[in-house]
């Protein structure tokens, strides 16, 4: 039984909004970061830590039931700011759950995995990773080093490859990758809960008529999103009439992710 959980990243911005969605849920959530989150309530507590110094990972993970992983860098950025916060910040958290007996990781992965694949293509979480930028290189380490440590340590691991949380989808992009923080917390309480889990990647997307992702696996897992793009389709279009044109952008799935930096022939970008 799950009593005390670990949030990285408490600080962001998922982990502000996850914080009061998850009141209630587990006697004790402890909050990580390099700064403390304003308005602590009687159930938290914070352990300052940076991700890149394993001393201070381990202090932050002793004694607790399971983990969600969110900290890290959430972007695009330089090679070694990734490299700090996101390879060896992500590997510090893996490696100081085992030595602390951790039982569960949930690790926040993301479409930009799979940036690369075309907008028309439907793919499951089975098909070969396609990052689009440094930052989804290193959710793709972050992906494959969980699976390491589930099947070589026995830790029961959740990556979930997020998409966009916000209260609701504001461009065309979103329509389909857009999660409802809600139905966020029911695929972390899965991968903190579910008696038969020990490796998955899922999608963090909600029930979006337009998405390109098969995420049938969640939803065996028990997973039953209550949110629906579509509800907002209006506002989402007029948002992309005030979007610049990004024609790179608007054939991949990770959109501007991919067209950042972008120098090759979008011809050559295998399908």
């Amino acid at each position: 039984m799950v009593k005390r959980v670990l949030m990285t990243g408490a600080a962001g911005g998922i982990g502000t909004r996850l914080r009061s969605l998850l009141q209630g849920v587990y006697p004790e959530l402890r909050l990580s970061d390099l700064r403390q989150p304003p308005d602590l309530a009687p159930h938290e507590r914070f352990v300052a830590a940076d991700l890149a110094r394993m001393e201070e990972v381990e202090a932050a993970v002793d004694g607790v039931d399971g983990i969600i992983h969110l900290g890290g860098h959430s972007v695009e950025g330089p090679w070694e700011t990734i490299l700090q916060a996101n390879i060896i910040g992500c590997y510090n958290v893996f490696e100081a759950a085992r030595r602390k007996g951790v039982e569960r990781v949930v690790f926040a992965s993301s479409n930009h995995t799979i940036g690369f694949y075309r907008r028309y293509r439907r793919i499951d979480a089975d098909r070969k990773v396609r990052p689009d930028s440094r930052y989804g290189v290193s959710k793709a380490f972050g992906e494959a080093l969980g699976a390491m440590y589930a099947d070589k340590y026995g830790l029961r691991v959740t990556c979930i490859r997020i998409g966009n949380v916000d209260d609701k989808p504001v461009d065309l992009r979103r329509l389909s990758i857009w999660i409802k923080p809600e139905d966020l917390v029911q695929l972390i309480r899965i991968g903190l809960e579910h008696p038969e889990l020990r490796y998955e990647v899922l999608w963090g997307v909600s029930d979006n008529e337009r998405g390109w992702w098969d995420n049938s696996r969640a939803y065996a897992l028990g997973y039953r999103p209550t949110g629906r793009a579509e509800a907002f389709r209006d506002e989402a279009l007029a948002g992309q009439a005030k979007l610049p044109p990004d024609p790179i952008a608007d054939m991949f799935q990770g959109g501007p992710f991919c067209s950042e930096e972008f120098r090759g022939d979008p011809s050559q970008v295998s399908d």
